[in-house]
């Protein structure tokens, strides 16, 4: 059977499922797939070590980024030439690149297994996928050893998640957990030192502590914080403002966080 099609109706199967899998993340998790749009999350995907399943794209991005296309296609396990109105039907871009994959989610990282040397960042419940997106792009920036995510996060697999991520998404460790106040209590077990974000007067300043090997900062839900079972396994910690505002932006928070625990580490 070929690798190879052609789609010229955006009623065909192979669309349909891809939008599915873009616009739920039930489908995604169901399914093991997920969709990344773009040459450049495309070729990231790839590089990453991810299993590319199918491509999509149209006569124009083949002649625009035939090397990318190339390379995808030789990874693919199913590859379709896609008319420019068919292909609107997947992309969730205002102005399409002519581009996609759908790849496969893979394993899930273990909090067992992770280092207890290392630097986490320990989200509960976040919502919005352009957050746990940046937050994911400046961890891997910083050098962070991963993100920890309880039941309730969104989706590190939405299209919006991906986007912002910029592909650090890819290659960051994910610990996706059941039972977030269970692989709290295995971190500590782990020898891990615990610390919740919280505005809160009372609370340590970040400025003031000295955040060495085998350290996590729990960040909470854009507009409710961290549960009560989070905040009592942790430290309370904030972070100082001198200005009017009385919160920041969770993605702004995590950033300031992230770089607080690695300081020591950047030259």
């Amino acid at each position: 059977m070929s690798r190879f099609s052609v789609l010229t109706s955006r009623d065909n199967p192979q669309l349909k499922h891809a939008a599915k899998l873009a616009a739920s993340s039930r489908s995604r998790k169901e399914d093991g797939l997920f969709v990344v749009e773009g040459v450049r999350l495309c070729m990231d995907a790839l590089r990453s070590g991810l299993s590319v399943v199918s491509l999509f794209y149209t006569p124009a991005a083949k002649e625009r980024y035939p090397e990318a296309v190339g390379e995808l296609s030789a990874a693919a396990g199913e590859i379709y030439e896609t008319a420019p109105a068919a292909f609107s039907k997947i992309s969730d871009t205002a102005t399409p690149q002519g581009v996609l994959c759908l790849c496969g989610i893979p394993p899930r990282a273990a909090v067992e297994e992770l280092d207890a040397a290392g630097r986490y960042l320990l989200l509960e419940q976040i919502s919005d996928p352009a957050n746990l997106g940046t937050m994911a792009r400046t961890a891997e920036a910083l050098g962070l050893s991963g993100l920890v995510l309880s039941p309730g996060c969104c989706d590190p697999y939405s299209p919006k998640s991906l986007r912002a991520g910029m592909g650090a998404l890819f290659r960051l460790p994910l610990y996706l957990t059941q039972n977030f106040p269970a692989a709290l209590n295995c971190l500590r077990e782990k020898g891990i030192q615990l610390y919740a974000a919280l505005p809160r007067q009372d609370a340590r300043k970040i400025t003031e502590l000295h955040f060495g090997p085998g350290c996590a900062v729990a960040v909470g839900n854009e507009g409710n914080g961290l549960t009560e079972d989070t905040i009592s396994r942790c430290q309370p910690v904030t972070i100082p403002m001198g200005g009017r505002a009385e919160s920041l932006n969770a993605a702004a928070a995590a950033a300031i966080l992230m770089w607080e625990m690695l300081r020591e580490n950047q030259g």
